[in-house]
């Protein structure tokens, strides 16, 4: 039994470290050939960086954006590390470095001489590059983790919020330096924050409604693996007139895939129905992040 945990532990590491550098990877192909050669503005704390160099300069002076990153990050690295885990932290980091050295020693030649296939490709493809990230129990750091420190403390995605804060930053680039670019990056930052929505559903609840005549094994086997409420309520089957249980509970949608191979071992003929939860109230346990 120990022999097997340590094996799932391993595995879940080296699935982690795999996203981190897919992630990093798929991040600077993509500012190598979609945002450089659309000149697009960044966003997060690297554009918050940026905009108080830009700002500096009009003044005469300068910013290190550098270090200026490095001075956004700390803080909220070292919260996410106490909040959720310093392990995600670690990784996430990790991708960061990748990403960063990756763009010192690949490169990669722009696709299209069309803006507007950059901006909805590019988009695309770094949404998809944090959701990877995501998905792989890190994050590309920067404002990811104030997305997820959230998050982990509301129970919701705030995905919308990031946009939203993306936008002020990138609107105050275009009433100092110009509209067009600031124009595109908002169009860019939106296709990105749709993609990572499409693919990153941890926040999602959904609720299973299941059918089985094996209720007491099943419900046993799912409290030992999962901290979640289920609740048993007496049926007879519409044909067969065999009596039968009907359980309720709302999980994750992470979870689902899990807990319906849970319950085909216990129970191989269970009926499983998945509703989308729109709003839940009352007591839900949010698995940690690893």
């Amino acid at each position: 039994m120990i022999e097997l945990y340590k094996h799932n532990v391993l595995f879940r590491r080296f699935m982690t470290v795999l996203a981190v550098v897919a992630s990093a990877l798929l991040q600077t192909f993509v500012i190598q050939a979609f945002i450089r050669p659309s000149n697009l503005l960044s966003s997060g704390f690297t554009g918050v960086a940026i905009l108080l160099n830009s700002i500096a300069s009009l003044y005469g002076k300068s910013f290190s954006v550098s270090l200026g990153m490095l001075a956004l990050n700390i803080p909220v690295a070292l919260l996410c590390s106490r909040s959720i885990s310093p392990r995600f932290t670690l990784f996430s980091m990790l991708q960061v470095a990748l990403a960063s050295l990756f763009l010192k020693v690949l490169h990669f030649q722009p696709m299209f001489d069309d803006i507007m296939l950059n901006v909805i490709f590019g988009g695309f493809l770094y949404g998809l590059s944090i959701a990877i990230a995501l998905r792989g129990n890190a994050s590309t750091g920067g404002t990811d983790f104030i997305a997820l420190y959230v998050s982990n403390k509301t129970g919701r995605s705030i995905w919308e919020y990031v946009f939203a804060g993306n936008v002020v930053i990138l609107c105050i680039f275009g009433s100092m330096f110009g509209w067009i670019h600031a124009g595109y990056s908002i169009l860019f930052q939106f296709v990105s924050t749709k993609a990572i929505s499409a693919f990153h559903h941890r926040y999602e609840r959904v609720t299973l409604q299941v059918t089985t005549q094996n209720a007491d094994a099943v419900i046993a086997a799912y409290i030992k693996e999962y901290r979640h409420g289920i609740s048993k309520v007496e049926a007879v089957g519409g044909y067969s007139r065999k009596k039968m249980h009907l359980l309720h509970t709302v999980v994750s949608s992470y979870e689902v895939s899990d807990i319906v191979a849970l319950m085909r071992r216990e129970d191989p003929h269970v009926i499983v129905n998945m509703l989308k939860t729109e709003n839940f109230f009352g007591g839900f346990y949010q698995s940690p992040i690893e």
